[in-house]
């Protein structure tokens, strides 16, 4: 059974959402801030619009996957898609050396606002910018389409790129254009790290069995959706179609992949799937 908090919360139109948030937390963060308890690269609880668990756990478990799985090292360019309020970059502006660097991109303005104002000046090789990209969930008055959105950096630009719980968010030509513009931008040799929600035997069991965390009822044939009105809230997909695009794109997946709790599993690396892949020379 899902916690009360959690199907209330699931229930607050998208819009608004961040203005709940903000009055939620204010009195704990109005005391934090009085008794001088807030780390000045953690940001106010009422601040962190968009993903769940806890900020600065989450941001280590990730980091320990860029190095472990992604191979990450320190003096490499990083591209992180869908940075949001830097839950990623805070931890690895103890990583990256001077001669690595980190980019930062997503469709939230607040959230960029925070990382430009608080991590760029303490780390001048991390810098953020919005990108005013339509999603019905994150971003519904966006001006561009992100199945046809190309992003603002050069051919073979970076060494590793990420994205954390943004495949989740996409619709199919948004992820077959996504992963175009990844092996665009990567340079050769270079990793993508990312995560899903992937429809495979084992998860549709589980979801069968009403195990899973989210329920997915809303077949569309290539992928599936917890929501009918707005299906960005949450995307799983085939794992057989995501491997096919990878393929597609000239992005070869390291096998194996690191399946999530998300459906049920008691064997499991994260809450969402991870897929790790290298950059072929040729697509």
């Amino acid at each position: 059974m899902r916690p009360i908090g959690s199907f209330i919360a699931q229930r607050i139109p998208p819009r608004i959402k961040p203005t709940v948030r903000r009055i939620y937390h204010l009195p704990e963060d109005i005391l934090g801030f009085l008794l001088g308890r807030r780390d000045p690269l953690t940001p106010p609880k009422g601040r962190i619009f968009f993903g769940g668990g806890p900020y600065n756990e989450i941001g280590e478990e990730f980091l320990r996957h860029f190095v472990e799985l992604g191979d990450l090292r320190p003096d490499e360019r990083v591209l992180d898609l869908g940075c949001g309020i830097g839950r990623m970059a805070v931890p690895l502006t103890r990583y990256l050396g001077e001669e690595g660097s980190y980019e930062g991109f997503d469709v939230f303005p607040k959230g960029i606002s925070w990382c430009q104002e608080n991590i760029t000046p303490r780390y001048p090789n991390f810098r953020f910018r919005v990108a005013d990209i339509h999603n019905k969930e994150y971003n519904p008055g966006g001006k561009f389409a992100a199945s046809e959105y190309e992003l603002p950096y050069d051919d073979a630009s970076f060494d590793f790129v990420f994205l954390t719980s943004v495949f989740t968010h996409l619709l199919p030509d948004e992820v077959d254009n996504y992963l175009s513009q990844i092996r665009r931008v990567l340079a050769p040799g270079g990793r993508c790290l990312a995560s899903f929600f992937l429809l495979n035997e084992e998860s549709l069991g589980l979801l069968r069995s009403g195990s899973s965390t989210i329920d997915f009822k809303h077949d569309f044939g290539e992928y599936r959706t917890k929501s009918a009105s707005t299906p960005e809230a949450a995307v799983a997909y085939p794992e057989d179609f995501i491997r096919s695009l990878y393929t597609e794109h000239g992005l070869m997946i390291d096998d194996p992949i690191r399946y999530g709790s998300w459906p049920g599993r008691e064997d499991f690396l994260s809450y969402q799937d991870i897929v790790i892949a290298l950059k072929r020379e040729t697509p």
